[in-house]
């Protein structure tokens, strides 16, 4: 059984490798930088700094041959959660106001641009109630990324972020 990622210090899969198959709060011990990785299995969220914290970056199963492609900022890479494949339903409410209060509205669907179906930009809390979400700092899924798994949010910091600017979101979705 191959491991869900193996991480790679050169570009194009080259140089001193490890794979992991499980959570790591702490990677430095086993490379000093990332410049390609593969993906096998669920999903993983790679996190700029230890202890899951930083720019996060979400992929799906694929190859990477260099960091432009999982939309990195650099080749730092610092801790790893890894998702089992995940086929239910999705369902979140919204609110532009903190400790889900202020206007709110459910999905259970994507969403390439808050503002057009929300009329508001700011989300600062959220109530994940079935799946996993990827918010994006600004429309058609573009800018940085915050994984969701279910809970609530009562504020945008429980997410990772500093500004509760979302742009759009989509579901963390295994193809069939």
């Amino acid at each position: 059984m191959s491991s869900p990622i193996v991480f790679y210090e050169g570009r194009n899969f080259q140089g001193r490798h490890w794979e992991c198959s499980s959570d790591c709060m702490d990677t430095f011990r086993h490379f000093n930088y990332c410049n390609s990785l593969r993906v096998s299995g669920g999903h993983c969220v790679l996190y700029e700094k230890p202890h899951y914290m930083g720019y996060q970056y979400i992929l799906s199963p694929g190859e990477y041959p260099d960091y432009h492609w999982w939309m990195g900022f650099n080749n730092c890479i610092r801790s790893c959660q890894m998702f089992p494949p995940y086929r239910g339903s999705y369902r979140m409410r919204i609110y532009n106001r903190p400790d889900m209060m202020g206007h709110s509205m459910e999905f259970m669907d994507d969403c390439p641009n808050v503002y057009d179906r929300f009329r508001y930009r700011d989300i600062f809390s959220c109530n994940i109630m079935e799946g996993y979400w990827i918010f994006y700092e600004h429309p058609n899924y573009r800018g940085r990324q915050y994984f969701l798994r279910p809970g609530e949010y009562r504020a945008c910091g429980d997410w990772g972020c500093h500004n509760p600017m979302v742009g759009s979101f989509r579901r963390m979705r295994t193809l069939m």
